[in-house]
């Protein structure tokens, strides 16, 4: 006679697939808007904002990585951008430094995207998460450039 217990462990997996299915879609249906939103938002802000990014980088090497940093957060796009506008950005005089760190927050942070964060994964988890990359960008940044001018 079969075991019981065997019969139902597929049905339980079962069961609980298509919950975790379902829970997937209503997360999918809710943030639809909101991502719609952002991106119509971004999209037009973003070529505005990129116009400024060599003005704002002065070459100070304590305050490039912070602008670096906020510039990043503030920009969306996916990572393969960012490596060519930091590619045009060093092409223009920006420092590395600060390049770094516009690229480390670019794909980390994302100011743009945190309402969706929230409300998909609450707001102290998305605030703390956005903080602790914003600042560890800065930081890797810096210690990115040190490995550079030591090995070099």
């Amino acid at each position: 006679m079969p075991d019981v217990c065997q019969e139902e462990t597929p049905r339980k997996i079962k069961n609980i697939m298509k919950e975790a299915a379902n829970k997937t879609l209503q997360m999918i249906k809710t943030a639809f808007p909101v991502i719609i939103g952002v991106l119509l938002v971004i999209s037009l802000l973003n070529p505005l904002l990129e116009q400024f990014y060599p003005q704002i980088f002065t070459g100070n090497y304590v305050i490039d990585p912070l602008f670096g940093a906020i510039a990043g957060s503030i920009s969306f796009g996916i990572p393969v951008a960012s490596y060519i506008l930091g590619g045009e950005l060093l092409k223009k005089g920006v420092s590395l430094l600060a390049v770094a760190a516009f690229l480390l927050s670019w794909s980390t942070v994302s100011i743009a995207m945190l309402p969706i964060e929230i409300a998909s994964l609450g707001k102290k988890f998305a605030l703390l998460r956005n903080c602790w990359c914003f600042f560890t960008s800065i930081i890797i940044a810096i210690l990115t450039i040190v490995t550079l001018k030591v090995i070099q």
